[in-house]
């Protein structure tokens, strides 16, 4: 057991170690945000990330604290977190990231957290101590139903940009889609800023709850952790990564302007409805999603099905490899504090 002093050293380290994984998930989710606007040449990579961080940020305006709620209070029994849980959980969810990062494959840090909050717990006190199977379900339904309405809102927005401007000439079309790429880059890096900072502050505030730092009855955490994840998911996005913008931007299908907005404000439609609805979901399935409606509206041919299978492989392998990692992670955290 952990001295109270030293308890609050490692809540402190905690909190630090939490705000890394939020700093790795603007990073890693950048390409999310920006692949399609470089892509298509809109932005230059240096403006496109500036651009992205500044909406992430602005989310902490505009989105209600749900997403947040949901994972602080509604997936492990307070009881059972302690610092080696949340540790677990932590290392568990950084380590798929840095694996993924390395070999270029987008795939989801907000899964990996909740792997890692998941594999964690259950090596403490077995499956019980999760406080809703449904909670679980719902997240893991959301691995599917988040790409295919992104499919469905990028292919739709396709095909009625495609009906209004069957009369226009490419030229120009391509001119005005430049313009209004950027408003759907902004919106879609709202989405992204507004779901996935709240991932964070949602474990920071589950791990100030089983500390005695915050109280279960408290309606949101204290406003230190909200500004604190919202800039880091920022800063984590101004350095970007570059090796999944190739992939996103370029591997799945070629964009142009138009195929970019018609993706982005797919998949910001999801994001919204998704953080609305508190889930919490993967903007990387989300945008990936709609970049394929997007290209099959234009012709099947035109997705590269085998890198979409490879991403589809590891969305998912990623709830249960982070948290086979966070469970042999709290095992090693009982012997080091």
């Amino acid at each position: 057991m952990v001295s109270m002093q030293a308890a609050l050293w490692v809540v402190v380290l905690l909190v630090v170690l939490a705000l890394l994984f939020d700093f790795m998930n603007g990073f890693h989710d950048a390409a999310n945000s920006i692949a399609t606007v470089v892509s298509t040449g809109v932005l230059r990579p240096a403006q496109a990330v500036l651009f992205a961080a500044f909406f992430n940020v602005v989310a902490i305006f505009v989105f209600h604290l749900s997403v947040a709620t949901t994972v602080g209070k509604g997936i492990a029994d307070p009881g059972v977190v302690d610092v080696h849980v949340v540790f677990g959980a932590l290392i568990g969810a950084i380590t798929w990231n840095v694996i993924t990062w390395l070999y270029g494959i987008p795939s989801s840090s907000s899964h990996a957290l909740i792997g890692g909050i998941v594999g964690a717990v259950m090596a403490k006190a077995g499956a019980g101590a999760l406080v809703s199977s449904g909670i679980i379900r719902t997240v893991v339904t959301f691995i599917f139903v988040s790409p295919f309405l992104g499919y469905v809102f990028g292919s739709l927005m396709m095909v009625l940009v495609a009906w209004v401007c069957r009369r226009m000439a490419p030229n120009r079309i391509d001119g005005w889609f430049r313009r209004l790429q950027l408003v759907s880059a902004g919106a879609y890096s709202l989405g992204h800023g507004g779901n996935d900072a709240q991932k964070t502050i949602g474990i920071i505030w589950m791990l100030l709850i089983s500390t005695g730092y915050a109280s279960i009855d408290d309606k949101v955490p204290p406003s230190w952790v909200i500004i604190s994840c919202y800039l880091a998911i920022g800063a984590g996005t101004m350095f970007g990564g570059w090796r999944i913008v190739r992939t996103m931007g370029q591997k799945i299908t070629k964009l142009k302007p138009v195929g970019g907005f018609c993706a982005e404000t797919g998949g910001a439609m999801t994001l919204f409805i998704a953080t609305a609805l508190g889930v919490p979901v993967s903007t990387t399935h989300t945008i990936t999603g709609a970049i394929v409606g997007v290209g099959s509206v234009q012709r099947a041919s035109a997705v590269r099905w085998g890198v979409a299978g490879n991403i589809i492989w590891a969305w998912i392998l990623t709830i249960p490899a982070a948290a086979f990692v966070a469970a042999v992670a709290y095992w090693l955290s009982l012997q080091l504090f």
